[in-house]
């Protein structure tokens, strides 16, 4: 008796160790290659004058420049070998889930299951050295027209900053690939997410400067704090929230008896889109302004200094087409990633299906009705997150690392990687119950 107990305790304290050191590996795993990323950031491209460039983006820093850089870390304003960042895979995913929707081969591959989707990642690998080969070349191109930015340029400077930002971002992809194979959480969205948390610190520290200063009052600023964190919990909330339709098996037949039915819930998220809306609307309605900062050195067009001027932060009109573009992106990525149809196959295939409603094109329908009501309340909570940050922003002259699309990426990751590790403590549970229970029955076989 002595013995057993022994031995079932030893045998959990060993599986509960192994448990945490391998959780502690990902933890640490994590880490480090997180900080590998952050080195990245201030490791210069070579053959660029600093004080030249960094004049050049003070005068772009409010245009999609200024985008880019909150994403990749601060690596565009030191211009670093990481100033691409993730955003070209990023970019590839996001035309390869497109063209799965209209393209009959990918939407096959798509089907296919695990080997279909190997197919899809590596076209997408295809696509982001592409993509990243001309966004590095455009790069090149315009800080050779800088004035005294590039100190020897021609053809070699080009095909080396080609070769350096491309190597840089599949350098990236790579790493956020083995962050979500031998980590914890996936990788490109904690790339993202370190990169904005990296720069929060100063973006607080000019807050509280300007508050010293006498530029923000001290209310002002409280109310800056008190909005952050209502806001992250309206995140919170909104992003754990779910629309569940109740799914019905039939009853089958167990030896002489017929069993009773089975039911599941089919979850629909209240943003199925996450993050995308706000990225892509904010990066349209920014490359007017950049535009114009790229010709203020010569003749600017009038249409482009009207637009300009009606699309600046803080302008009725800017925020009315954010708020516009915010709402359009949420529905046409929600039809991207999800589809009715194949759902309602699915389930009609494994003999599912919604009470009270015909399996196959009417349960389409139906889900497709559901799913369009909770996206308008969706794009609605998208809105608000988003324009209220822009709002302070205008009125105030806050940070604009405390922008809305800031505030969803750091909290949804957060969310995700908070996840991943209870799901992992979860799974360290079961297999000692488990172990537990095997123990005891052998230990009752025995007796």
């Amino acid at each position: 008796m002595a013995s057993a107990a022994e031995q079932l305790a030893s045998n959990l304290s060993f599986s509960s160790f192994s448990k945490a050191e391998e959780l502690k590996k990902r933890i640490w795993f994590t880490l480090g290659a997180l900080i590998v990323y952050r080195m990245g950031t201030y490791i210069p491209l070579p053959g660029i004058n600093p004080t030249a460039y960094a004049q050049a983006f003070s005068t772009q820093s409010q245009g999609v420049l200024g985008l880019f850089n909150m994403f990749a870390g601060g690596a565009v304003e030191r211009l670093a070998i990481f100033a691409l960042g993730i955003m070209p895979y990023i970019s590839a995913s996001i035309i390869m889930q497109l063209m799965t929707s209209v393209v009959p081969t990918l939407e096959q591959l798509k089907k296919e299951g695990e080997q279909g989707r190997r197919t899809i990642n590596q076209y997408t690998r295809y696509g982001t050295v592409i993509l990243g080969s001309l966004q590095a070349y455009g790069i090149a191109v315009g800080l050779e027209s800088g004035n005294g930015i590039v100190t020897d340029p021609g053809l070699f400077f080009r095909v080396s900053t080609v070769i350096t930002l491309l190597g840089g971002t599949m350098f990236l992809m790579w790493l956020g690939e083995q962050i979500t194979a031998r980590g914890i959480g996936n990788g490109i969205s904690l790339i993202i997410f370190s990169g904005i948390v990296a720069a929060l610190p100063s973006a607080l520290a000019g807050t509280l400067e300007l508050g010293r200063q006498g530029a923000l009052s001290t209310g002002l600023i409280l109310a800056v704090f008190a909005l952050a964190i209502v806001l992250i919990m309206f995140i919170v909330f909104v992003e754990r929230a779910q629309r569940r339709l109740l799914i019905q098996y039939p009853k089958r037949q167990v030896g002489n008896r017929m069993a009773q039915g089975e039911s599941s819930h089919l979850p629909l998220k209240l943003n199925t889109a996450g993050v995308i809306p706000p990225i892509f609307a904010s990066s349209l309605l920014l490359l007017p302004v950049t535009a114009a900062g790229f010709a203020s050195t010569s003749t600017l067009p009038g249409w482009l200094s009207t637009i300009t001027a009606l699309l600046g932060h803080g302008q009725p009109l800017y925020m009315v087409f954010y708020a516009l573009m915010i709402g359009f992106f949420a529905f046409f990525y929600t039809a991207i990633v999800f589809n009715p149809g194949d759902t309602a196959d699915n389930l009609k295939n494994h003999g599912g299906f919604v009470p009270g409603i015909r399996p196959g094109a009417r349960t389409a329908e139906y889900i497709d009705y559901v799913l369009t009501r909770i996206t308008v309340v969706g794009a609605i909570y998208l809105i608000i997150v988003c324009l209220l940050p822009e709002f302070l922003i205008s009125a105030a002259g806050v940070p604009f690392y405390l922008g809305g699309t800031s505030l969803l990426i750091v909290v949804s990751v957060t969310m995700d990687t908070v996840a991943q590790v209870q799901g992992h403590l979860l799974a360290h549970q079961y297999e000692g119950l488990v172990k537990k229970s095997r123990l005891r029955g052998g230990k009752k076989r025995r007796k």
